[in-house]
């Protein structure tokens, strides 16, 4: 009787061996939003820091302050995701930060070796390429020392997204698409190496310090910081003006890789882009181009080097991606015949041995 009784009547199931799945989904979830949360608070303190740091202290110039800001950025998008992602925030960005400090020892390292810098021969090449200076020319037409004008801002502007824009472009793409980040951060790495080898072997002064030197007749004011007194930011005008002075190489002129990054942006967003505006994007570095000769800062001839320099970086990258696709096609098709292969099984083998 009392088995009987025991069978009708089953214990009830133990509340802690039953999991409800819509508790775990919702414990789940909540994990999720907090972390999103967390995320965006950390993000939006982080923009504000940014814009107290622009506006008390100009736009970050320094190699190693980008640097920092950068990966403390892109790090706030990796809150909640564990140390080793984290880790890989740094890890990704090393290359890159080893060449923008790189660029700053450029200088000490010329002056090791001994070679000569590089005026009078880059003054003539200029002469017998345009004629008049350019940057003489330009200055002659627009340059008042007594006024600033609107255009004089706009070249500041435009002189200062160098220190910004391929970072950002970089961040950018470093979130939404890893390829596409990893093709263009090797561009970029490849264009600085090459840049940074020819400072170092081909030392040459830009127009402004060439005219200071009296290789230049004509008084060539340096303008690239100037456009900030219109925009009402002197202490702006003031850092970019200090960081210019003692944390960059002032004979770093051929190539222009303001030029050069200006072009890879541009490249980058026209292989992204499908319609005609797509061309569009080659205003930026005829921009740029424009901003370097008028405020004295590079010659034409540097130009020109800039945009070759990045059009080989980019098609140097360009014909190692193919070789390094090509290789793994050949590689998974000689994989794949092996497997063929081995199907087919040996001679004498049962029909369940090939299956196995």
């Amino acid at each position: 009787m009392r088995e009987s009784l025991m069978r009708e009547s089953p214990m009830p199931e133990s509340p802690m061996r039953r999991v409800d799945p819509d508790q775990g989904r919702a414990a789940r979830w909540r994990r999720r939003v907090g972390r999103r949360q967390v995320r965006r608070a950390a993000a939006a303190l982080y923009f504000l820091a940014l814009a107290v740091i622009i506006v008390h202290w100009g736009v970050p110039t320094g190699r190693q302050t980008i640097a920092v800001l950068l990966v403390v950025g892109l790090a706030t998008t990796r809150i909640g995701a564990g140390w080793r992602a984290l880790l890989q925030v740094v890890l990704d960005w090393l290359p890159f930060t080893i060449v923008l400090i790189a660029y700053d020892k450029t200088r000490a390292v010329a002056d090791a070796i001994g070679l000569p810098l590089h005026e009078r021969d880059i003054v003539n090449a200029e002469r017998w390429l345009c004629g008049p200076i350019p940057t003489v020319w330009l200055q002659q037409h627009l340059y008042n020392p007594q006024h600033i004008y609107w255009y004089d801002a706009a070249v500041t502007l435009v002189y200062s997204t160098h220190f910004l824009a391929t970072p950002a472009l970089g961040a950018w793409l470093w979130l939404r698409d890893r390829s596409a980040w990893v093709g263009f951060i090797w561009r970029v790495v490849v264009l600085s190496v090459a840049g940074l080898v020819t400072y170092t072997v081909f030392p040459e002064a830009p127009p402004w310090l060439a005219a200071q030197d009296g290789y230049i007749h004509e008084h060539i004011a340096r303008l690239s910081a100037r456009g900030f007194v219109w925009l009402h930011l002197g202490d702006v005008q003031r850092a970019l003006g200090h960081a210019q002075a003692g944390g960059s190489n002032p004979v770093a002129a051929m190539p222009s890789l303001h030029v050069g990054f200006a072009t890879l942006i541009a490249i980058c967003f026209a292989a992204r882009m499908r319609s005609r505006w797509r061309y569009c994007a080659a205003l930026y570095p005829l921009a740029m181009g424009f901003t370097l000769v008028y405020t004295g800062e590079h010659y034409v001839l540097d130009i020109l080097a800039g945009v070759g320099y990045a059009v080989a970086a980019h098609l140097t990258m360009n014909a190692w991606e193919r070789r390094r696709a090509a290789a793994r096609l050949s590689k998974s098709s000689g994989l794949l015949a092996d497997g063929a292969a081995d199907s087919e099984g040996t001679p004498g083998a049962s029909g369940a041995e090939v299956a196995l």
